[in-house]
This record gives C-alpha cells, structure tokens and sequence, in this order.
C-alpha cells in the first residue's frame, strides 16, 4: 500500500491546506450534523468507496463517521480535518476511536499531517485489518511551530472493508487546544493585506516593460535571500511585490525605475556591514559562485548599484525566514513559502510571483543550475510572457511545467494529483504498456492483461500513430512539458502519457511485421484500470539463475535479509544486481560491506548556503565498505537502465567499487540527492535536487547518469521474443 500512502500525503497536501477552518469550535465527534454532512470535515480518496455519517454505529453521542470500499481496484478513502497552526508546543497529539469490519488488502487508521511539508503518519506500518471493536489509537508528532501552518487530520481506510471513526482528539504536549499557548507571530506572518489577490488583473506587456520586469525579478529575489531585515522575517516579501509591482508596470523609463527601486529598498529599514574578510570559502572547496555579476552589467543606475552592492556585503546571520538547511543533509528547506491553493487562476501578479519565486529558488538554491545549459537570467525574461499572459488555468500550469522542464532534473515536476495537468494528457488510459525501444514508441506489456489482450496488440508492435497524428509530432510538440535530467529520461516519462485520453478509445496505427496496421483500443479510468499494477508486483528479491549465478532485486530486497541471503551468495561465481528499479530500504552500507574488502571512498556532496546564497561548496567524501577478508570475490554485474534514479544511482556509486564490479545496461535517471519541496500560488507542488552528488574526483551525475562500463540495449527484436537482453548479456559475461 506505499502507492496509497503516498498519494495522501501529496494529495491532502494541495487540497486541505487551503481549507478555511473558521472558528476553532471543533468537530472532533462527528456530533455537529447539517444536511447530513459532518461540519468542518471534508472526504478524499480514490476508487470506488463511500464515505458518511452512520448515526447507528457509533461509541458515544449519536454518530460516528464511516468509509466502506464498495467494488473495482481497492485504493483509499479519508476523512480529513483542518485548524491552523497557531500554537506553541513541542508534540502534537491525536487521539481517536476505529472499529473495523472485513478490512483486508490494506488498513484502517488515523492519520495527521503537519503543513507543509513538516511531518506526517498514517500508521501505515501498524494499521488496523481484519474485524475489530472500539479500540483508541494514537499518532504523535514534532510540531515544529516556528515551521508549521495548518494541521490535517483523520481517518483512513485503505484497501477493502468497512471502517468507523469517533472521538478524536487533538492534544499538544498533553494540554488541550484552548490550554496551548499561542505562538507569536512575526510581521510577515500578521501581513494578510493580499491573501485574496494581488489587485493585478493585466498587466500590458512591450519590450521595455518586460526588461523593467526582468529588473524586478532579479532585485526582488536577490533582496530576498541577501537583505538581513527581510531574512529576520520583518516582510511578507510575497505581498512587498504587489505594492511595487504597479509602480514598476507604470514607470516611463529606467531612471524612473531605477529611482522607485532605490526609494523601496531604503524603505526596508537599516542594516549592517559584514567587516569580517569574506573568504567565500576555501578555492578547491567552491563548485559554484553565486551569479550576481548582472547587479554592475544590467545597465542600472549607478546609484542603484551602489545600493545593491552594499546589500551584498551586508552581515547576515546564518538564519533567512524564507530558506533554512535541512540538518544533517543541508538540502534546502521552503516550508515558509505560503501555497495559495485557493487560487486556481491566480491573477496576473500572483501568476508573476509564482515566475519569481522559482526562477530565484533555482538562482541561489539549485546545485545544478550550472548545468541548466543556458544563462538563467535569459530565461527569466522568456517567461514573463508567458506567466503573465496565460489566459487560464491549463496555460498557467504549462507554463509552469515547461519553466521546471528548463531545469532538467529528473527530480523536477508537479508533484500532486491535479486535475487540470490530468485532463492535458487525458484522464482514461489504454491498458498497454509502451517504452521507447529503438527511439520508437513499443509495445512491451499490458497494464491489465485481460483488457491488454483485448486490444489485439501485442508485445513488439511499433506505434506510428496516435488518434491519426504521427508519434514524431506528438513529442516534438510536448517533450517541452517533460521534465527530466536528459532525453532517455524524458522519453521514458512520455512514453506513459502517449496512450492517455478523455476519451474512451484512441486510434492507433502501428507496425507490425513491417506491414502497417490500425486498431481502435479502449480507454480507463483509474476507477476500472489498476495503472500502478507494474509497481505493486510482489515478485521476490532473490533467486538462482543457476548454480553459479545469483539475482538479486533491491526492489523489493530489505536489510533484515541480507544476513541470511549473503550466505547463499557467498560463494557463487556471479552476482546479479539488478537497479531497473527504486531500492525498497537503503541498502548502500549494509550491502556494501559485504562487498567491498575494506573502506572506500565513493561520494561527495555539495551544499548551498544562507550567508551567501548561490555559494555551493563541496563536503569531504563518504565511504563504503569496511575491512572484510570475507567480502564477496565473485564477479558482481550491475543492471541499469533509465528506471534507475536518484537513490537507485547513489546506491550503484557505492556498489560499483566492489572489486569484479561492471555497470551494465543505458543512461541512467541522471538525478541524484535529497529532493526539496515547494510550493508556487495555486498550490503547485514542485521540488529540486537539493544538494549535488559527485565522484570523489568531482566528476558529474547530474544529467549524466551513472555511466555503464559495457552499453546494452533492448531491441525491438527482444521485446517480440520476450527476451531481457540486459539480463542475458550478464549471465553471457559471468559464465565466460
């Protein structure tokens, strides 16, 4: 059920958040009833369930809140809740009643969320199954109140069955609510003058104006992350763009511009100036330098130089509202960055604030931005337009789809169910699995073998076209929307939106034994086609392939059998290793050792900064392995492939030092590191690669990939005869 598990966190991560939660009279026993409906409780999920108050089963009062699977693929049903984060406390608390009923495939349990992005439990490792009584559960977690916003909570059931919720309760280190003290807000958080709008409907757009606009862009982030009054939290910096922004739209020229910037800037208060000699660390230390070489080459006034040049030799803390160091890792963190879910079209300003916001996060808080292929400063003027003048919802997140694409990180996408994106590619499903085998679009399997079979289509068939458009057209016209590290990567992604559509059959030409043929193939809805069945397979982590050769699948593999599985490897002459896949556990260490004859340097990181943001050093390297006159010395083969990502890459980086070790396969993912979550206005979801990975020697990953030491591809022709030719080249290279 991790599929499920995931998809509520992300899902009631858009939707909830944005829920007006009125008073705090609260709900929590399902006592307060109008028109039937449970006051302030809302429900979600996917798949065929009902959700609603029995006023028969309950354990006190008149009523009790229920969900019941009712037929098709099981998925889950939650019962969801929301209050403000306005509270000081360290641990946050709910407790509440489930009775179950037949609940199998899945569970039954509470669950809470603390937004955005700060904690979550859905008790998916210790969930109720099978028939039970009243019975109290709990779930508690760090509240983390300088971070958190908004508190979710509920039930959730999960799978088949039948489910009741009552009398919940919701305690912080063990006070009731109305017992808690209040947090104190800062100044940016008491700021609400344009939580309904900016007041910018249009904004007319030429030449001059979309330079004046890039200014803004470049100033109002750069003051963002360097400014030491706005970092203390003194500004909702969000709402500080809507009261410059008209000024800015009609100014005449660029002294006139120049000047209301300055005027702005000296209104933000007085500060100090870094005496110390900055260093910007040690030469051999810095993988990139912040870029601010545009604050003395973008034609500004020198005056306005001077002022920005003196805010970036300004004394800053270590500490910024807006971005804060994950410890330990040091990936940034933007859990302060507010959501705007309630704005599905935001206007023209919010639509320019969601342009500045992301294009600033990737200046000064993307390892990569090197990368990126072209200077990012251009790029900022290339989407004014298209931020500005997006003329309604789907624009608007195309827009911001084909800004994420430029980033090219695998890591990088709308990452939340959103109804809009859906209908892009389409809502219904042709139940056939396609891969790019050949730079061609190739039948290799079903989603669902019974509705796969009836499309006539079989293993080996190229697709020509699509709903009588040729396939060449269809990627040139959306790899644009394709977020991914590189093309192998994007092709991979598309290739599962090609057969998606709101209709319920696709036309389709395709070739098959050289001749040209058509069929026209139904399409599901995710109510009647499982799409995730591919990853829900529970196939084994380990097997003979004879008795010299041993398989093993991190997919599914967990740490606790590495013990007993080692001992059948131990003396094998080949070990298979197969990464096509997302490692269940991290393995990187516990495997390693059984690998590796002693410790070996195999990573190093790069972080960012909050003294000087675009500064990006490199940490000292981390080893694998350790002294072991019993490491495996057969030969260990390592499969790759473009399903290998992020941790499926560092995890093959560790492995590959394993002395025998071969890399084989393609083009890997080419994303690696901890990922960052933010948001943009209308409640986007994205994320970034949050620090870079290299080799010791500060070779690349990103984009790259883990590069194999002998190439081999699938071929049309193996696909046909059902061959893993990736697999058999391996078996091939161990038994030679």
């Amino acid at each position: 059920m991790k599929q499920v598990s995931i998809f509520l966190l992300l899902f009631c991560s858009i939707v909830i958040f944005g829920q007006n939660s009125g008073s705090l009279n609260l709900n929590l026993d399902f006592e307060n009833i109008e028109n039937g409906i449970a006051k302030g409780w809302k429900t979600y999920g996917k798949g065929n369930y009902t959700a609603s108050i029995d006023s028969t089963v309950y354990l006190s009062g008149n009523h009790s809140a229920m969900a019941e699977y009712k037929s098709g693929t099981p998925y889950f049903k939650a019962w969801a809740y929301s209050i403000p984060a306005i509270y000081q406390g360290n641990k946050i608390k709910l407790t509440g009643y489930l009775k179950t009923e037949n609940v199998t495939d899945g569970y039954a349990g509470l669950w809470m969320r603390i937004d955005p992005l700060v904690s979550f439990d859905n008790m998916s490792n210790r969930g109720v199954t099978g028939t039970t009584g009243w019975k109290k559960y709990e779930i508690e977690l760090d509240l983390f109140p300088s971070k958190a916003k908004r508190i979710v909570f509920g039930g959730l059931l999960t799978g088949k069955g039948k489910m009741w919720i009552d009398n919940l309760e919701i305690t912080i280190d063990d006070k009731r609510l109305e017992d808690v003290p209040l947090k104190k807000l800062l100044n940016v958080e008491k700021d609400t003058a344009f939580v309904n709008g900016s007041k910018i409907d249009t904004i007319a757009l030429d030449t001059g104006k979309i330079a004046d606009l890039k200014a803004l862009g470049l100033i109002w982030g750069f003051l963002k992350y360097y400014h030491p009054n706005i970092a203390k939290g003194d500004y909702n910096w969000d709402f500080e763009l809507f009261k410059i922004l008209p000024r800015i739209i009609n100014c005449n020229n660029n002294i006139e511009r120049d000047k209301i910037i300055i005027d702005w800037i000296k209104s933000l208060g007085q500060y100090n100036i870094d005496k110390t000699e900055s260093d910007n660390k040690k030469a051999d230390s810095v993988k990139m330098m912040p870029d601010l070489d545009w604050i003395t080459n973008s034609g500004f006034s020198d005056s306005l130089v001077s002022v920005l040049t003196r805010i970036k030799n300004a004394e800053r803390n270590g500490t910024n509202y807006y971005v804060d160091l994950v410890p330990g890792v040091k990936n940034p963190d933007f859990s302060h960055e507010a959501i705007y879910s309630n704005m599905k079209y935001p206007d023209a300003g919010f639509r320019l604030l969601a342009l500045y916001r992301y294009w600033n996060i990737i200046q000064y808080y993307f390892p990569y931005k090197y990368l990126i292929g072209e200077d990012w400063k251009n790029v900022l003027a290339e989407f004014i337009p298209k931020f500005v003048n997006a003329a309604n919802e789907t624009d608007y997140k195309l827009a911001v789809l084909e800004l994420i694409a430029g980033i090219h990180d695998t890591h990088a996408n709308i990452w939340a169910r959103d109804s809009v994106i859906s209908h892009f590619w389409g809502v219904n499903y042709a139940p056939l699995e396609i891969k790019f085998i050949e730079n061609q679009p190739v039948v290799t399997g079903c989603i669902d073998e019974v509705l796969g079979e009836k499309t006539g289509l079989i293993p080996g068939d190229i697709i020509t076209k699509i709903n009588h458009q040729p396939v060449s057209e269809i990627i040139n016209n959306n790899l644009k929307y394709i977020p991914a590290s590189n093309h192998p990567t994007q092709l991979r992604n598309l290739s599962r939106k090609l057969l998606r559509t709101n209709d319920t059959s696709i036309s389709i030409e395709y070739l098959r034994d050289e001749k040209i043929r058509t069929a026209t193939i139904k399409a599901y809805s995710t109510e009647k086609i499982n799409i995730n069945n591919k990853y829900q397979v529970k196939d084994t982590c380990f097997k003979m392939i004879n008795n010299n050769i041993a398989y093993l699948y991190p997919g599914s593999v967990k740490n606790s059998y590495l013990p007993v599985l080692y001992k059948k490897i131990k003396d094998k002459k080949g070990l298979i290793i197969d990464f096509r896949c997302y490692p269940s556990e991290f393995i990187v260490f516990t495997l390693g050792k059984y690998l590796m004859p002693d410790k070996t340097e195999f990573v190093k990181f790069s972080n960012g900064s909050i003294e000087t943001p675009g500064l990006f050093t490199f940490t000292g390297t981390l080893k694998v392995g350790e002294k072991n006159e019993d490491y495996y010395k057969g030969k260990v083969i390592i499969l790759v492939n473009e399903e290998t990502q992020s941790q499926a890459e560092y995890t093959t980086m560790a492995l590959q030092n394993a002395p025998n070790a071969v890399i084989m396969g393609s083009t890997t993912a080419g994303a690696d590191g901890n990922i960052s979550f933010f948001y943009l206005p209308g409640g986007i979801r994205t994320a970034i690669s949050g620090i870079g990975v290299y080799y010791p020697d500060g070779s690349e990953t990103q984009r790259i990939g883990i590069i194999p030491d002998i190439v081999v591809k699938p071929t049309i022709n193996g696909i046909k005869h059902n061959r893993d030719e990736i697999l058999q080249k391996a078996i091939e290279l161990i038994e030679e």
